[in-house]
C-alpha cells in the first residue's frame, strides 16, 4: 500500500522556490504551506493524525471559565423547553 505522504523537503530545496515555510505543530520539522502538501501546516498524515488524538485524548484544550461551563451543561440538562 503506498500512501500519499507530502515530502519534506530539504532546506536547500526549500530556498529554490519561493513559499512559505512553517514548523510542524508536531514534531517541528520545516514544511512547505502550499497546495503540495496535503497534511499542512502538519509534515505528514502521521504528525496530523497524533494530533487529532492529543484534541481527542484532551491533551489539547481551550481554556474556559468553570463558571460558563457550568451553566451552559445545565441548560443542556434542562427539561424545559425554550
Amino acid at each position: 500500500m503506498s500512501e500519499n505522504k507530502p515530502r519534506t523537503e530539504t532546506s536547500k530545496e526549500m530556498r529554490k522556490e519561493p513559499g512559505r515555510i512553517v514548523a510542524c505543530p508536531t514534531c517541528s520539522k520545516s514544511v512547505r504551506w502550499d497546495a503540495t502538501n496535503p497534511a499542512r501546516p502538519f509534515c505528514s498524515e502521521r504528525c496530523k493524525l497524533i494530533d487529532l488524538g492529543a484534541w481527542a485524548d484532551e491533551s489539547h484544550r481551550i481554556p474556559g471559565s468553570p463558571t460558563e461551563d457550568d451553566v451552559l451543561s445545565e441548560d443542556l440538562n434542562s427539561d424545559t423547553p425554550r
